[in-house]
């Protein structure tokens, strides 16, 4: 058992001078399941448009509202836990599990956003469990390394997720890929490796569990596709989403308890002199809602294509911006290798579009 870290609030150095800051992405992540039809359960469609805004205009808010909550929740996670001296990741975590249900349920049951699917089986709801499990390692190894790296760091090593994911698929289902496909991965790997090598703030337990992050995110995608493939089985990603998340709060309920101990004690005490706790916490856990929903409505309004395209951005953006807002230092060579890793994972991309469109001729 951990001992109960005290809370040392960090408030009088100003981020934007300090050196060391950290952040690994963590974001909440629930892959994309298969198209569901957008209609409400009423049967009225559900729809943003407006006869007053064109469409082109409303994409272009969306897009800027996903950019927005993507790198929002990962800069408010770096200043809550690294800054501000909330140094609770786990608690953190089931945060935003309670908010993704709660928001879930609202978006779902009452404004009929998606038309509400249910569990069919214990079968159907053991697999879900086991993917709340692996969402739960993923989010919660993502937000401790907030602590020790930088979030440029960061989202260095998050875009090797690719490569992850090439290996469970080989590993688990013995799923190859073309030539083209694997020597794709190389400049993605040999990006995060030169980029680890330069990094300043380096920090040897944050990359570790940083790489656990992006491994678990790219084995719950890979998990994802083998137990739930029956058409009856399969759910929309904003379903799949009000089913995991209370259940992933609830296995982070008593981890939480055990490993950081009296955290519900010290955030009621630290609410009294400071309530900027409470806002700061509720704006954090509503954010990483935000980024779920604004996923479903960006593929919605434009392609899954275009939200892969946006994610390779996303990246360079969210390390451009921590930068400046925290001022950690940066590298010649580590912005080498972070541009050769997300120049790879363009490659990747291209290379599993054009294996996908050659084998189904």
């Amino acid at each position: 058992m951990v001992e109960a870290q005290s809370w040392t609030t960090r408030r009088m150095s100003n981020p934007r001078f300090d050196a060391a800051a950290t952040s690994p992405q963590t974001v909440v992540d629930v892959p994309e399941t298969p198209p569901h039809s957008s209609s409400s359960s009423t049967g009225k469609p559900f729809s943003l448009s407006s006869p007053t805004v064109s469409p082109a205009i409303l994409t272009a808010a969306i897009i800027a509202a996903w950019f927005g909550s993507n790198i929002g929740v990962l800069l408010l996670n770096k200043y809550l836990l690294f800054y501000y001296g909330f140094r609770y990741p786990i608690f953190l975590t089931m945060t935003h599990m309670l908010s993704c249900a709660a928001y879930s349920s609202a978006v779902i049951n009452v404004a009929g956003v998606v038309p509400r699917q249910h569990i069919l089986s214990r079968r159907q709801f053991l697999k879900i469990l086991s993917l709340s499990a692996i969402f739960c390692l993923s989010v919660v190894c993502g937000n401790t390394s907030l602590r020790y790296i930088p979030v440029s760091f960061n989202q260095a090593i998050g875009a090797t997720t690719p490569f992850f994911t090439a290996v469970f698929s080989f590993l688990i289902t013995c799923k190859t890929e073309s030539t083209e496909v694997y020597l794709a991965l190389l400049p993605v790997v040999s990006g995060i490796v030169l980029a680890s090598n330069s990094e300043p703030s380096f920090h040897l337990f944050g990359f570790l569990i940083c790489v656990a992050s992006t491994a678990g995110r790219a084995l719950k995608s890979v998990v994802q596709g083998i137990i739930l493939t029956s058409e009856s089985e399969k759910l929309h990603s904003m379903n799949l989403l009000l089913y995991m998340a209370p259940m992933a709060a609830c296995i982070l309920l008593p981890v939480t308890l055990y490993i950081e101990g009296n955290v519900l004690r010290i955030l009621f005490e630290k609410a009294r002199t400071d309530p900027l706790i409470i806002f700061l916490l509720a704006g954090n856990a509503t954010v990483a809602y935000l980024v779920n929903l604004t996923n479903f409505l960006v593929t919605k309004h434009t392609s899954a294509l275009t939200l892969q395209v946006l994610g390779n951005g996303k990246a360079a953006v969210a390390a451009g911006v921590s930068v400046l807002i925290f001022r950690n230092p940066v590298t010649v060579m580590g912005v080498a290798g972070f541009g050769v890793t997300i120049m790879g994972v363009v490659l990747y991309s291209e290379a599993r579009k054009r294996s996908r469109l050659l084998n189904q001729k």
